[in-house]
Formats: C-alpha cells, structure tokens, sequence
C-alpha cells in the first residue's frame, strides 16, 4: 500500500513527525523555500500591476525532483511547512511545482506533540491565499527598495552599499538616539537624605527630602543645597504620616516572539538570532510551541495542565481561584498559542540530558514563565512615612514580601537603566512608628547628580520600541538585529548598539530623500496593510501601489538632488612618495590612507595599524625589500614595497581551524571574483576541495562528512552536512 506523503521544512522536524505517524506516512524535507524572486534582477513587473516572477531555487532541483516522484506515488500529500505566512507560501510554491491540485492538502499545528499531528491530518484545509498574498507582498515591497534604492547608494557614496525597507527605519531609531545623547545636556540636581531612629533605639533608616512647603523640592546646586541644610540644622523630626497598604504583583503574560528575544538578552546574553535559531530547534523537536506569534492565548488544555503542576507541586495556596487570561489589543496572528512548553510535565530537569545546554537554558526560560503565568499573586506589605522637619517633609519606604506566589518561580527581567524608587525599597524594612512620633536625626547627606541621557539601545530594547511603534513582526526582528549589524550600519559594544559613521551617512541620506520609507508612522501602516490582507481587507496590489507611488517620486527626485559623498578626512602627515598631505579615503573594501594628489600618486596604507603590525619586519624573498599589507577584492595580501620594480605578492590565508578531509591540509577562507566568501583547501590547485558555508570541527552523525554553519532568514544558523547526499541538519 503506498503511503501519504507529508512535506516539511526541515529534516528535524521530519524526524519528529515520523515518530508520531508510524509506518503509513512517509515525512520528506524541502529545506524551506523552494522558488523565490531571481537574484540577479528585479523580477517584478510593476507595469503589470507588480506581477512576479518565479523561479525554482539554486540548488532545489534535486529536491523537488524527489518530492515529484514521491509524489506521484501517494495517494495524498499534506505540505505542512510552519504556521505562519512564510509557511503558506512555502506550501503554495510547492503546490505549483507538484502539480497535482487534487490530492494535495495543507495542515498546521501549532506544535509538534502525537494530538496536534493527528488531529491536522484529520483536518486538513486549502492552502490560505490571503495568508500567501500578504507574504508576497512583502516580498515584493522589500525587493522594490533593496533593488531600487541600492544602485542609487552605490553611485552616490560607494559600491557594495545596500538598504532595506525596515532594516533602515530601525537603523534610524538608532541613530537617532546617538544624537539625542550627543545633543544631551547634563542637568545638576542635588538630594538631601537624613539618617534617623526611633528614641531609643538603634536600627537607623533613611529618608528622602521630597517637599518644601507642600511643594515637590527641587535643589539645582550646592549653594541651595546648603541652604537647606541651615534650615534643617535646628528641625526636629516628627512623623507626620504613616501609609500602609497591602499590594499585589501579578505574573508577567507567556512569552510572544518579542518578549522572549528582549527576556533572553536581559537574562542570557542571547542575541535575537541566536534565541530564534534555538527557539527553532526546541520546536522542530517537539519541547515548545510554534515561536514566531504575537498572541498572549493558551490552549485551555495547557492551561489546566499548568494549574495542576502548580497544585501538586508548590500546593493549593500558590493555585489562583481562575486560571488567568490574558489579552492583547492587536492580536494579528491569533490563531497561534503564546510560547509554552508542549508539556509542563517536561519540566527542565527532565530535558536536561535530551537538549545541549544553550538550547536547555531557553527552555528553562520559556518553561518557568510558562508555569508562573498559572501561579498566585505575590503579596507585598509596602509601607511609606511621611516625616516632618520644620517647613521640609522627608519620605521614607519600605516594602516587604508578605506572600512570594509566582515569585518563587520567576521574575521578569529589566533593561539597563536607573532602578526606581521602588525597586530600591523592596525588602527595605522600615521601624514601627505612629503618627506624631518624634525621630532621631544621625545627620544630613548632601549629594549631588546629574540628568543622564537616555541609554543607547540594546537588542532587546530596540525590538521593544519596534514591536511599540508597530514596526516590523513577530518573524522579522531578529532578521533586523544581524542585518544592520552585518551590513556595517550598527556595531555591537557588549549589549549596546550605535550607529558607525556609514550607518549616519546612509540614515542621513535616505532620511533627507526617502522621508516617506523612513517614516516610523508610514512603515507601521504598510505592516497593518499587510495584516488586513492576511484578513482580506485589502488586496495585496493595492497595498503596494500605495507604497510605490511616493517611493517613485522620491527616487526620480534623488537621482537629480542627492549629494555625492565623498568621505575625505585631511591627517596631520606627509605623503613619503610625493610630500603633499595625506587623507583617509572610503573605499568598497573600508577606511584607508591615500595620497591628497590621487590619481597623480597612487601611494595608499592600511587604516589598522594593529594588522599591519603582525607582518612587521616581513622582507621581500625577491628583492629584500619590506613587505606592506593590500587589501582587494579578494581580501588582504602582502605585496612588496619596491612595486612597480618588484611585483612580489603573498595572499594571507585566514584559517578556520579545520583540516582538508581530503588531503588533511588547512580549510581557508576565501574570496570570488564577486566577492563571495568560500572555503577551500590551502593546498590548492594541488587539492580542489571547497565549500560554500563555513565548515566546524564535527563530523556528521549519518555519512561522517564535514557539518558547516547556514544560515537562512527563516531558520536562522543551524548547522547542516556538506554532502548534498545526506541532507542531516541540526
């Protein structure tokens, strides 16, 4: 009997699904997308009411031709890529290329656990084209900007330069908050703190000035901090107002994709890709729900089997009499849960010996908010004194847990920055006092503070103002964070994120230019298009021909106003060849020293000096001459000095710790002519092996080739076999 034939994505989740169907399924992989825009041209016929055009994939040959075949021998085939809009379009791109309309299904689940699967397979669907639709129009859109606007960056500051339609508005944000920390002007303040007692007693406390005759105390310097301090000399402290209140902290909601990437850069140190890529692998894997959602639901099921962990585990009185609900003002994507763990009952120890370490960690993260969701309240007693001292009042809090509920599980984490008043005073325990009861004063403590600006962004709180601003979703942030990172826009320094002087020279550009594409409002409103067509509220031309016609004029306008940047930075020191000044030149390959007379003197240096300095003293075996460090197209080299007379050149192989399997020589990067990194063997032309991705040092578990690193925008990095035969992944 020939057997139903179900497609996925990817060979883990292949592998799991197999264990759920049993021997009357057969699960294959496409390895994700299978046809896309062509590369190499803009593909999309905006006359034509922006019909694309398709093609099959570079590489996907092979596998379609597979899954043809199986196809033709199943009786009927689900395609079950993700559950999402990148999924759907997956399955209608395989749909097309198989042929067969009748018997082909789509099914989804949520997550990957024995109900979910059978229950898809009992209720397949036809694919959702409005789901296809609003996929494609962001294709198309994104596409309209890298191939439109790119050309233009390259003729007006320099080849290889790029831009993207979300990337370059987060870019802004960026940007913008450099300059508003720049612009910064730092304020004095001063505080005054008394140091008090009961009578009597010695248990000291403090307290804050907060009021001068009923009205909030603001001190701008020490000579009015001083005066203060005259006044308060001869005060005798009295308590004027003891305010006692029981209140109630409530668990954080489940995580959604942006709560969990900013959660596991605040407590993991995680960057947004790597919490996707792992995120990926939990639930391919079957340990979490689909990870790409903007939800706050949870299955009713999930929820009843979280609420009796808790009961068995910590005991009734951390159960709330409810489970709790919680609701989110735009839910575009509800038909997908929260992220939880596919069961409570697999609690983190439990996985412990199933999941590599970084991959538990994540687990442990989603798993104990999962649980803390279904948890009591946490009770806190806080207590505030409002104390007299002549015409000044002086505040002191306190806060104390009274009950600990979700606490003793988990606490949400939060960004740097300065705590507030009342995080300092949690566990601060304040004396039994009455109203009226005169304080014993231990002395005053001037200090003085300045305003700070506000912090740079990190990962996590950059997809914070994005998901505010409405920019971007749920499957984009972490794209967006390695993007303008890997482009030379933004750099990393630890958490933080700021702005290189390309980023402000390119934001500056398309700011002035492009104020339409650049615009926060207008970028959150082509989302909110994107998700009404998801809904079938819009047709997905239209959508792209509200965003085309400004973008048109905007571009037709830039090519005549725009300003060629020519980065040119005059440095205090002569031209050895010809004694006239030296600059530091931009070119496609970075910063470097060049001669002010070029292309009258050619003489030209290496901006970093600490590369240069690995090949100092390094002579030319020719002609005895020093060696210098070039840098091209194909990446850096030593050449010699005496050039033109001597034309000696010697490539810098960067390793990468991995030996040939062929030949056991080193694995070197390399560059094409296009400047295509690739890896190859350091015995070349003797030894021809080479590799596209990035080899490690594992061996694979089926075949034994060498593993290499991919990446890919829906997946993330993932390791997978060079050997196009195996098709492991991990």
């Amino acid at each position: 009997m020939a057997k139903k034939l179900v497609i996925v994505e990817s060979p883990a989740k292949a592998k799991t699904l197999e264990k759920f169907l049993g021997k009357d399924f057969s699960v294959k992989a496409c390895g994700g997308h299978v046809r896309d825009l062509p590369p190499k041209r803009l593909s999309v016929s905006i006359k034509k009411n922006f019909k694309p055009t398709y093609q099959v994939i570079k590489g996907k040959e092979k596998i379609i031709e597979s899954l043809k075949t199986a196809s033709k021998k199943s009786p009927i085939v689900f395609l079950a890529p993700d559950p999402d809009r990148e999924g759907e379009a997956i399955a209608w791109h395989l749909k097309y290329l198989l042929g067969d309309d009748n018997k082909i299904k789509r099914i989804e689940f949520n997550e990957i656990t024995k109900t979910a699967v059978e229950q898809a397979v009992k209720h397949p669907r036809k694919i959702d084209l409005n789901r296809v639709n609003a996929q494609q129009a962001r294709r198309i859109l994104d596409r309209i900007v890298g191939y439109k606007l790119s050309p233009l960056l390259w003729k007006k500051v320099r080849k290889g330069l790029s831009a993207g339609r979300v990337q370059s508005v987060a870019v802004r944000l960026i940007c913008d908050r450099e300059r508003e920390m720049k612009a910064f002007k730092p304020v004095e303040y001063w505080s005054i703190t008394a140091s008090l007692t009961k009578m009597h007693e010695d248990h000291k406390f403090s307290a804050k000035l907060v009021l001068h005759n009923g009205k909030k105390v603001e001190i701008g310097s020490e000579s009015e901090a001083d005066k203060a301090l005259e006044h308060l000399k001869s005060a005798e402290f009295k308590v004027a107002k003891v305010k006692k209140r029981e209140k109630k902290r409530n668990p954080a909601p489940p995580f959604i994709t942006s709560t969990l990437q900013q959660e596991a850069s605040r407590k993991l140190g995680f960057s947004a890709k790597k919490t996707m890529m792992l995120a990926q692998r939990l639930y391919e894997e079957g340990h979490i729900t689909y990870m790409r959602t903007d939800s706050f639901r949870i299955a009713k099921v999930a929820q009843a089997e979280a609420r009796s962990f808790v009961e068995k585990t910590y005991g009734p009185k951390y159960l709330p009499p409810e489970p709790r609900v919680y609701k989110r003002k735009k839910q575009a994507q509800d038909a997908h849960e929260a992220i939880r763990p596919t069961s409570v009952w697999g609690t983190p120890d439990e996985l412990s010996r199933a999941v590599p370490p970084d991959q538990l960690k994540l687990y442990a993260l989603i798993w104990n908010r999962f649980v803390a969701t279904q948890m009591a309240s946490a009770v806190i007693d806080v207590t505030s004194l409002d104390i007299s001292a002549g015409h000044y009042t002086f505040r002191a809090s306190g806060s104390i847990i009274k009950f600990d509920g979700f606490i003793t599980l988990y606490v949400e984490g939060v960004d740097e920055g300065p705590k507030t008043d009342e995080d300092s005073d949690e566990g601060k325990i304040l004396p039994h006092v009455v109203d009226g009861e005169t304080l014993k004063s231990h002395g005053l403590h001037p200090k003085q503070h300045f305003t700070e600006p506000p912090p740079r962004f990190t990962e996590a709180s950059l997809v914070k103002e994005l998901e505010q601003k409405g920019i971007g979703r749920p499957s984009t942030y972490a794209p967006i964070m390695s993007t303008v990172v890997d482009r030379g826009y933004v750099e990393r320094d630890g958490k933080a994120l700021s702005p290189t002087e390309l980023g402000l020279t390119i934001n500056d550009l398309l700011v002035e230019h492009f104020p339409t594409v650049m615009d926060f409002a207008f970028t959150a409103h082509m989302e909110d298009d994107l998700d009404d067509i998801v809904a079938g509220k819009l047709e997905w031309e239209s959508a792209l021909k509200e965003f085309y016609e400004p973008f048109k004029k905007n571009l037709d306008s830039a090519e005549v106003k725009m300003k060629k940047i020519k980065k040119e930075i005059k440095i205090d020191r002569k031209c050895p060849t010809c004694g006239e000044p030296l600059v530091i030149r931009s070119g496609r390959f970075g910063d470097f020293i060049a001669c002010s007379t070029y292309p009258k003197c050619k003489f030209t240096e290496n901006l970093n000096k600490e590369e240069e300095k690995k090949y100092e003293g390094e002579q030319c075996p020719k002609c005895g001459k020093p060696m210098v460090l070039k840098h091209s197209r194909f990446g850096s080299f030593l050449a010699c000095s005496g050039y033109p007379d001597c034309k000696f050149t010697k490539s810098i192989l960067k390793k990468t710790g991995v030996k040939c399997p062929q030949c056991g020589g080193d694995l070197v990067e390399r560059r094409t002519r296009k400047r295509r990194i690739f890896y190859s063997c350091s015995n070349y032309p003797k030894c021809k092996f080479s590799l596209w991705n990035k080899p490690v040092n594992e061996k694979c578990p089926t075949c034994g080739s060498l593993l290499v690193e991919k990446h890919t925008k829906k997946e993330g990095s993932h390791l997978v076999c060079s050997s196009k035969e195996c098709g492991f992944k991990k």
